[in-house]
């Protein structure tokens, strides 16, 4: 006889657990399978377990339209954050602007490298620090640079701000789902085996193949071994004729 063994997916249990609630619906009163007061935990249960997974897949829709609209503002900050810098260094170099004047931007004068922009944090601090610098030199009677100007950088930098803090909510909604997701698989699985349980049990004078035949009606799912010889009618034909040509041997449904 094949073997049982309980889904691995949202997708499966959910197919388990609904063909056996609709089956269970369909049959007659005086052939239940499954005890009363199972149907109605696997009723109600299949209710709570489709809308989570529903919310789970419809948040992760989400997260993934939001990435990709992320990224993009990640990118806009640290390029105008770049050219910002950029455009300062070269202000200093034609002696436009005194060296010293780097120190608003917490630049080092004697340096023309471009900070560590890798990370969001680095985006972070460097957009408030160039932001601040800037108006604090424009406060000196310095001119606004240009090209870009840092009413530019502020807009891209503000997006990138708002939106780093609503990814901050994805993730915390994201996990918040999936750990509640989590402990209904749980719940899943234990229903479902008992589901299975039921019904192997009630089956368990059949044939092999009939056997097999009425479980999977229930939504049990069988799995041959390697090498193991499937199941067919003609597998129970089999066993039948032998079992009343010899009447003395106790016959038990593999």
């Amino acid at each position: 006889m094949p073997y049982r063994r309980l889904p691995h997916t949202d997708q499966m249990r959910l197919k388990a657990l609904q063909t056996a609630v609709q089956r269970a619906s369909e049959a007659d009163f005086n052939e239940q399978v499954l005890m009363y007061h199972t149907q109605s935990e696997a009723r109600n249960f299949l209710l709570r377990y489709e809308s989570m997974v529903s919310r789970y897949h419809d948040n992760f829709r989400t997260r993934v339209s939001s990435n990709k609209d992320y990224r993009h503002i990640v990118q806009n900050a640290r390029m105008y954050i770049s050219h910002f810098i950029q455009v300062l260094n070269l202000t200093v170099i034609r002696g436009e602007i005194k060296k010293q004047m780097k120190e608003l931007y917490h630049l080092d004068p004697e340096s023309h490298i471009l900070p560590d922009l890798s990370s969001e944090e680095d985006l972070l601090v460097w957009g408030r620090n160039l932001i601040e610098g800037e108006e604090q030199r424009i406060a000196q009677g310095g001119y606004p640079l240009q090209n870009p100007s840092i009413q530019k950088v502020k807009v891209y930098y503000d997006m990138f701000r708002e939106r780093q803090v609503d990814q901050g909510i994805h993730k915390k909604t994201e996990s918040r789902i999936t750990e509640d997701l989590s402990s209904l698989r749980e719940e899943a699985d234990r229903i479902i085996l008992d589901i299975w349980n039921q019904v192997d049990s009630y089956y368990k004078d059949l044939l092999p193949y009939a056997r097999m035949r009425a479980c999977q009606e229930y939504g049990l799912i069988f799995y041959y071994r390697p090498h193991e010889k499937r199941l067919s009618e003609e597998t129970d034909r089999r066993l039948k004729k032998e079992r009343d040509t010899q009447p003395s041997i106790e016959w038990a449904a593999e």
